[in-house]
């Protein structure tokens, strides 16, 4: 799980690979202690798409969950767009109709933590939960510092590079990379690399994944 994730995030200090790396998955593997019943991160959300969603909920609850469209009506969206901050899922006083978080519990999502950083231009809101008991103080606390921080190192980039633009726009239009190189007048080699430093700005895993969050931050 923290393989599949860690390229997903990529902070923006200037470190090597191996050092984003190492740091990043110390972070997940500390979110999977916390949070054994799964999570949930939206990070940077604007006009309600986020930059960055993270989920390792239950996978028939997550399938489940945007099947019904139950981020529009879930009670922990409802209260990290109106709040900063962090709070005990039994704590949270918005109205829950579609009976969303007794749902969640019947996939081991019983207790929960939901959490809120950012301006409201840019927040993310996510979600820790486990099975057996209540959240202490002092993991709320702590989970509270590592979304702060994972906030903070996952700002979405103003603007990419003439390059990896082209290469990405090209991508786009369904041109293979042989033939996008052959437009670009460089080799495979250096439009795979241009690709590469594409998705590494947009901390994203593939391409496609690149391509759309580009677009959907009008980068391109």
């Amino acid at each position: 799980m923290i393989k599949a994730l860690i390229s997903k995030i990529i902070p923006r200090a200037a470190k090597s690979n191996m050092q984003r790396k190492t740091e990043l998955s110390a972070s997940l593997s500390q979110f999977d202690k916390l949070a054994p019943s799964g999570y949930g991160l939206g990070l940077h959300i604007r006009n309600a798409t986020p930059y960055m969603l993270l989920r390792t909920y239950d996978p028939e609850w997550s399938a489940k969950y945007v099947d019904e469209g139950y981020m529009m009506v879930d009670p922990l969206v409802f209260w990290g767009v109106q709040n900063e901050g962090a709070i005990r899922w039994s704590e949270i006083a918005c109205p829950d109709p579609h009976h969303v978080l007794d749902q969640a519990a019947e996939y081991g999502a019983k207790y929960g933590v939901a959490i809120s950083i950012g301006p409201i231009t840019s927040r993310s809101i996510c979600g820790f939960s486990r099975s057996d008991r209540e959240y202490t103080d002092d993991e709320v606390q702590q989970l509270l510092e590592l979304v702060t921080e994972l906030h903070n190192n996952t700002q979405p980039p103003e603007s990419l590079t003439q390059a990896q633009r082209e290469a990405l726009q090209l991508v786009s239009k369904g041109f293979r990379y042989a033939e996008a190189a052959a437009r670009l007048g460089i080799s495979e080699s250096a439009l795979k690399a241009r690709l590469r430093s594409a998705r590494d700005r947009l901390s994203a895993r593939t391409t496609s994944e690149a391509l759309q969050r580009a677009q959907e931050n009008r980068l391109l």
